[in-house]
């Protein structure tokens, strides 16, 4: 097993995606001082699930994306894949290759693949266990880490070579399962107290069971009861309903003869109506014909009265012309 490739976008000093082709053997990394080969060794321990900020020589975990320049704008997200050849099945993973990948957002959230799967970091870890690849392996050694391993305490060296000899898993499953012994008999400590807890209660839990039964009858029979006493109401109810629905239907009935002989009577009304109108109006016409005929009556009144007038005076003057014919013929006469 050995490493063929890395990929990094936008991990620390890595704004854009590179991929970095190795092969079987010895490959060595150089370059100039700040060139980026530090980070390069960072990228693989955090894509293995190192999760100290300080570890990876940042302060906070967010210090590992890219944080832009000025020329350039800050990333995202971090991301950083791992290809690893399996051909000798090294890895307990039915896969000639492995492909392990981290990817880390401005957010806090994040994520862990697997073969283009999502996983957990407890995935990663078992995957790579007593291989010597993990992050606290012995296949990743850091400045000054093989000083600090000399002048360390024997357990600190006893855990390097139980990585090396390839226990490391099962001292793990053995403190799991240690654990969970230990969770156990605390689980069965409390089973046993809550037993006899329960035992103390039996007695006047079954006095409470005997009364709940009785309650229980009770609360039957009153049930019973009810539902008996709402038959007879829902009967009396359902009789009342017919009879009121009989008596609407004749409401009804009666109603609509009401509203027709009503609709009659208007017509009759409107009728009236118009007649009564046509009756004012003739009314009016005969109080103006009246008005016209009472002038006339009025001026021909006058014109007799005047006529008559005239005629008198023509009369006097008639008596007076003949009175003077008189007396001119008596003269005469003399």
């Amino acid at each position: 097993m050995y490493l063929k490739s890395i990929e990094i976008h936008g991990f620390k000093s890595f704004a854009n995606k590179i991929f970095l082709e190795f092969h079987d053997g010895i490959t060595g990394i150089v370059g100039p001082n700040g060139s980026g080969k530090s980070n390069i060794a960072d990228a693989v321990r955090w894509v293995l699930g190192e999760q100290s900020a300080k570890q990876l020589r940042g302060s906070k975990m967010e210090d590992i994306i890219f944080s832009g320049t000025q020329t350039r704008k800050p990333q995202g997200y971090a991301y950083v894949a791992i290809t690893l050849d399996n051909s000798d099945h090294k890895l307990p993973i039915p896969f000639d290759e492995v492909i392990v990948a981290r990817r880390v957002y401005r957010s806090g959230e994040s994520e862990y693949i697997i073969n283009g799967s999502s996983c957990r970091l407890r995935d990663v870890q078992e995957l790579f266990m007593d291989t010597g690849i993990g992050k606290e392996g012995y296949s990743l050694i850091g400045q000054g880490q093989i000083d600090k391993i000399l002048s360390g305490k024997p357990e600190d060296r006893r855990e390097l070579f139980d990585e090396a000899a390839g226990i490391v898993k099962f001292k793990k499953r053995k403190q799991e399962a240690v654990k969970n012994l230990q969770e156990e008999k605390q689980n069965l400590y409390r089973i046993a107290d809550i037993i006899n807890e329960i035992e103390k209660q039996i007695g006047p839990l079954e006095n409470q069971s005997n009364t709940a039964k009785i309650y229980i009858n009770l609360k039957e029979e009153l049930k019973n009861l009810e539902i008996n006493q709402f038959s007879k109401e829902y009967d009396r109810l359902h009789n009342s309903k017919e009879q009121i629905s009989e008596k609407l239907d004749i409401v009804a009935s009666d109603f609509n003869i009401s509203k027709q002989a009503l609709e009659s009577t208007k017509e009759e009304y409107h009728k009236l109506e118009t007649q009564l109108e046509e009756c004012d109006k003739q009314i009016e016409d005969d109080k103006n014909s009246y008005n016209e005929f009472k002038l006339i009556k009025e001026k021909s009144e006058g014109d007799i009265k005047l006529f008559n007038e005239q005629i008198s005076s023509a009369m006097q003057s008639d008596q007076y012309v003949q009175n003077s014919i008189i007396s001119n013929e008596k003269d005469i006469d003399e």
